[in-house]
């Protein structure tokens, strides 16, 4: 078995990275997980969170996602994120876009007469992991300049 495996993120703004890695954990919306070379292969809905990437030197690289899917087989992961950034730039005006978006999300899930409970929590779950995300990197997710 290989050591490394083939690491690609990509976000519909940019390619983030290409690289080998030796390990990808990922922010499943079933559970955190780590995917190693000779992974079983697996589709993985992700939640917002950090995707922490270690290379093939043993260095970490962290990357914020706002959702998207991981496909894992035994030699690579591909990420395509809803939104990614590399965690170093990562700043609260970013943050503050993505909480707004999230905060729009549950609006429109309550305001639609047709939405449904499921519907509803998805999108509040939606607006709890990202509020996570952002007190876990240090960022403010209570501002109060958000539209309500």
């Amino acid at each position: 078995m290989a050591d490394t495996m083939q690491f690609d993120l990509v976000s519909p703004e940019r390619s983030l990275v290409s690289v080998p890695v030796r390990e990808v954990r990922l922010p499943g919306a079933e559970g955190d997980l780590t995917a190693m070379p000779g992974h079983a292969p697996a589709i993985v809905n992700l939640r917002p969170g950090l995707v922490t990437v270690v290379k093939a030197d043993g260095s970490e690289t962290e990357y914020a996602v706002t959702g998207g899917f991981a496909e894992i087989n035994n030699e690579s992961v591909t990420l395509l994120a809803e939104r990614g950034h590399p965690r170093v730039e990562m700043t609260q005006a970013i943050f503050d876009e993505m909480m707004a978006q999230a905060q729009r999300e549950v609006r429109i899930a309550q305001e639609h007469p047709s939405a449904g409970e499921e519907v509803v929590a998805a999108a509040v779950k939606l607006l709890a992991d990202m509020q996570a995300l952002g007190t876990h990197i240090g960022l403010d997710p209570d501002r109060s300049n958000f539209p309500h």
